[in-house]
């Protein structure tokens, strides 16, 4: 069903905006505050659900290429493998390693696993999410 809701479009573009940052922010404040990669997986999801409100599924898929069912994939894999490397590295099961180093930009930065484990949460539940939404909004 194709509508126009002028009023509703105007605000998804600048909302999903909004809606992006905070999730990428609480991706990024996740493994040392509350937040990470579940809550950000579906703000971002929440953001992309707006789009299919403003706009019909044809418009959003041509907006968003990406088959979310590989993107839910590789979340889950990445994920998966950060528990494989540490088990390989003769440690725990999903041991966190954690090292600062100096980023040319940031300066001198923390870097662990952690990030790499709940950017692989967000990922997955990013994917599985909006498999089930956008299988959804095609049953018409």
């Amino acid at each position: 069903m194709k509508f126009s809701n002028v009023i509703l479009q105007s605000a998804a573009k600048v909302l999903v905006f909004i809606i992006m940052i905070y999730s990428i922010y609480i991706l990024f404040a996740g493994h040392n505050n509350p937040g990470g990669g579940f809550i950000g997986g579906l703000i971002t999801a929440s953001a992309f659900t707006l789009l299919y409100l403003a706009f019909d599924v044809e418009t959003v898929r041509d907006i968003i290429p990406l088959d979310f069912k590989i993107v839910g994939a590789i979340g889950v894999m990445l994920a998966l493998l950060t528990g494989l490397a540490s088990v390989l590295l003769g440690d725990n099961f999903l041991f966190q390693y954690y090292e600062y180093v100096n980023l040319p930009l940031l300066g001198k930065t923390g870097l662990g696993t952690a990030f790499v484990f709940d950017l692989g949460v967000y990922m997955a539940v990013v994917g599985t999410t909006m498999t089930i939404i956008r299988s959804i909004s095609e049953d018409e």
